[in-house]
């Protein structure tokens, strides 16, 4: 018998995403502009390292104590404690209570996966292994539940009609859902509409959640990078926790501390006991120990030492709210530029009310394709925008080549 070809192996599309970077990259148009890609650049279009990172990076650099030895499979101890304590607040009572169980992951991505393997594993499913997901939500949460065995199901969120929060269809399906069904949560800044629940939303879900003893599966990959205000947009996961909601927070640094490539997460799994966590605990090594063994330690000691020195801690905050400040500022400056200068037809206040990184444009798909075959302006065919693209030098050429699809010419 003749060795394994593969060629029974089907062709994968391409992520949709990177595709559309590469597109850009080949691109020799000298405006162009990419507004696909979810990471913050600067004005001038340039990835930005914080400052407080490169000062973290500096002790570290300068500490002849440090090695490079494995650390504990479930990470840094002093970065998922300090992880847990901007998450759920310093002075949360369950983490004084020992009943938060913190693991060090790849990223946010990582962190949804062993989140997800955990409960493949250990939930009592009422019937099918199955998790509603808002519809639209970020494309990755498919793959990751679906390779776990947990079917993706579609709980309404955007619609289109209003380009804002389809509240009354996301409260019909919490409380038609099963008794005790998981429900993935976008803390804050909803990837990819940037249409969040209100104070006062989040609380009717918290209450239909809790009536119906559903499981909260908490993603959230922009904390602080939303508002500019780490305790805000910690609101929501804060209150589940506070009504004693079952919950798991997914976490990722990448955006707040601009730590893309280092790939600096936790998962944070509340339990009722100590003696429950520490289960949760034991089997969550056991996972991890076959994924990887041991996570990176680069990234976790930038960020362990920014959430454990009050003064870096301050700077950061600063470093927030420089990006989140400009992000919005564009916001205002895009909306100002359709509706007093160009006047393109159509309502556009959901661009200053949506918030972080993304924006739903409500633009069409052919609209979309225009855009990027006519205009040279590369974003997503659902009329996504990533907001941290645009900047001071080509924002008025993107408001007037939106303006120009938008009436057809």
């Amino acid at each position: 018998m003749s060795a394994e070809t593969w060629n029974n192996v089907p062709l994968a599309p391409p992520d949709s995403i990177f595709k559309l970077t590469a597109a850009y990259k080949a691109d020799p148009y000298p405006h162009k502009i990419n507004l696909g890609v979810g990471a913050y650049r600067d004005d001038d279009s340039k990835p930005w390292v914080l400052p407080v990172v490169k000062k973290a990076s500096q002790i570290i650099l300068n500490d002849a104590t440090l090695d490079h030895e494995y650390l504990p499979i479930t990470g840094l101890s002093e970065f998922v404690t300090g992880a847990a304590r901007l998450i759920l607040g310093e002075n949360s009572p369950a983490i004084s209570e020992g009943r938060v169980v913190s693991v060090q992951t790849i990223s946010g991505t990582g962190a949804n996966h062993l989140g997800a393997l955990f409960l493949s594993r250990y939930y009592h499913f009422n019937g099918d292994k199955a998790i509603y997901l808002s519809d639209p939500t970020w494309a990755n949460h498919f793959a990751i539940f679906n390779n776990v065995g947990i079917k993706p199901l579609l709980y309404p969120y955007y619609d289109p009609k209003t380009i804002g929060l389809d509240f009354t269809g996301f409260i019909a399906t919490l409380q038609s859902a099963p008794e005790r069904s998981v429900f993935l949560l976008h803390a804050c800044a909803h990837n990819p509409t940037g249409v969040d629940p209100t104070e006062e939303q989040w609380k009717t879900i918290a209450d239909v959640v809790v009536a119906k003893q559903h499981y909260a599966f908490f993603d959230t990959a922009y904390q602080g990078f939303a508002s500019g205000d780490l305790e805000r947009d910690a609101t929501a996961v804060r209150y589940f926790v506070s009504r004693g909601v079952p919950l798991l927070v997914c976490q990722s640094f990448a955006k707040n501390a601009g730590l893309y490539g280092e790939r600096v997460g936790a998962l944070h799994i509340v339990t009722p006991t100590k003696e429950t966590a520490d289960r949760v605990r034991s089997q969550l090594s056991v996972l991890q120990r076959s994924e990887i063994s041991n996570p990176p330690s680069y990234g976790a000691r930038i960020v362990a030492l920014i959430l454990n020195n009050p003064e870096l801690f301050e700077e950061w905050k600063a470093d927030i709210r420089t990006m989140a400040g400009r992000i919005i500022q564009m916001r205002k400056e895009l909306y100002r530029l359709l509706t007093e200068e160009l006047k393109t037809p159509g309502n556009w206040e959901h661009i200053v009310n949506q918030i972080g990184m993304f924006s739903f444009t409500g633009i069409s798909e052919v609209q979309s394709k225009a855009l990027t075959e006519g205009a040279h302006v590369y974003l997503t065919t659902n009329g996504r925008i990533s907001m941290a693209g645009l900047n001071s030098k080509n924002i008025r050429y993107f408001a007037e080549a939106l303006d120009g699809v938008v009436r057809g010419v």
